[in-house]
């Protein structure tokens, strides 16, 4: 049966013992997260969301919660009250922030017994999402789960720190509201008090925020929960939170000021990263020219070049019937894959057809010259102008699209995308800003 806490009380979390607590009696809560028994000497891995303690149970210092012990399994609920003890020479953990100590327990009760769980609770588990959502309660016990939950509430607070301290005020808006038109449907709710009307929950609190800056308010935000009726997508679902601001008497320069100062405090103060200062900006139509997306990865080159010039020097008929009709030749150099087998041309081929393009032309860099089927077509001429647009040196393989303006650009966007992650060259340590 559960046994309950009866006056204990925590004294640290298990992220918190060091070698200068050693000697301390200390009462710890949590989880098991593992137990070993080593010949006798049992010891458990308690965790709480802090971090991990090791707890060691001797059958020679206390029989009867050594026994106790015996019975305990993964994801059992303890408290634990023992003296902290350094561990032995070369039994330390460097990779565990209590990896020096360990608490010799001297009583245990178990506040909640677990049946086995349907996975280990540990961080990078390849668990499918349906399985996540069933056990949810077990999948945001895991530490790498518990981390992201953590973090987010560090972020947030650290955005009310900084827009408070910028003048702005925090003011919460209606969820129940009349339907107005915005990007999707709205979610309705039907009122109790007027049969046949219904509510819409808000996909932004615009109407409201604009209402605040009439009022005379000035600087507004929110951390808010917004609605909309769409489909599920890669960068859309039903409801979503979103920092909300609007600001009165200000100009474009002012509000794109405000988002970076914003943005470089809290990921200095969260993550320990430095934006740099100002953000790169971009237009709209650099973007699709150079990355194919309006949302450019700047983290890695593999930019579109216009290959108009290189096309029109070469006898290569396919790209003189695409310019004729009014579309573009346009080309990526994807840097050392000049190795890549026609079996992963091929493949990249595929991928484009999956955008909308016709084929993909290829020639690869090598220290004698260009190596490919169309190299016929290109006199030395095109042949010079193409190193030249492209920036080709040997082991490059240099990818070409030819067709109307959207599909150059969606096609190639994507392949360059495609490429860097085959070549591992998106970091999730970077954080490439642009606006």
């Amino acid at each position: 049966m559960p046994e309950s806490l009866d006056g204990w009380k925590r004294t640290h979390h298990n992220n918190e013992l060091r070698i200068e607590d050693i000697g301390k009696e200390v009462l710890l809560m949590g989880w098991v997260a593992k137990r070993r028994d080593h010949g006798g000497v049992i010891f458990v891995d308690l965790r709480d969301r802090e971090g991990l303690t090791q707890i060691v149970f001797r059958p020679d210092i206390e029989a009867e919660m050594h026994a106790k012990a015996e019975t305990i399994r993964n994801e059992f609920v303890l408290a634990v009250r023992g003296k902290v003890e350094p561990r032995p020479e070369g039994m330390t953990n460097p990779n565990l922030a209590t990896g020096a100590v360990d608490v010799e327990c001297d009583a245990v009760k178990v506040l909640n017994e677990a049946e086995t769980p349907p996975f280990q609770i540990e961080p990078d588990q390849d668990l499918s999402e349906e399985i996540r959502l069933r056990y949810r309660y077990l999948d945001l016990r895991r530490p790498d789960v518990q981390s992201t939950i953590m973090l987010r509430h560090k972020a947030s607070q650290e955005v009310r720190k900084h827009l408070s301290d910028k003048g702005f005020l925090e003011i919460e808006t209606p969820f129940l509201m009349k339907s107005t038109p915005e990007g999707a449907r709205d979610y309705l709710v039907p009122s109790r008090v007027n049969r046949g009307s219904f509510y819409a929950l808000p996909q932004s609190p615009q109407t409201y925020k604009q209402l605040l800056m009439v009022a005379g308010y000035e600087k507004y935000f929110q951390i808010v929960r917004c609605f909309r009726d769409e489909d599920l997508r890669g960068d859309r679902q039903p409801e979503f939170t979103q920092i909300d601001i609007e600001m009165s008497f200000v100009e474009e320069d002012d509000v794109m000021e405000m988002a970076e100062g914003l943005t470089q405090h809290v990921f200095k103060s969260v993550l320990g990263h430095d934006i740099p200062s100002p953000v790169p900006r971009m237009t709209y139509h650099e973007a699709i020219d150079r990355y194919g997306v309006d949302r450019p990865d700047t983290r890695f080159g593999f930019e579109i070049v216009d290959l108009t010039k290189a096309a029109e020097a070469s006898e290569f008929q396919v790209f003189k019937n695409v310019l004729g009709d009014g579309g573009q030749v346009r080309g990526i150099n994807a840097k050392k894959c000049g190795t890549f087998s026609r079996k992963q041309i091929d493949d990249l081929t595929a991928f484009v057809a999956n955008h909308g393009a016709k084929g993909l032309a290829w020639i690869k860099v090598t220290d004698e010259g260009l190596e490919s089927s169309i190299v016929k077509f290109f006199p030395q001429t095109a042949q010079t102008i193409l190193r030249e647009s492209l920036e080709a040196t040997p082991g490059d393989l240099l990818l070409f699209v030819a067709d109307e303006p959207r599909i150059v650009a969606d096609a190639l966007g994507h392949l360059r995308l495609e490429l860097a992650r085959q070549q591992d060259l998106l970091d999730p340590s970077v954080y490439a800003f642009t606006w």
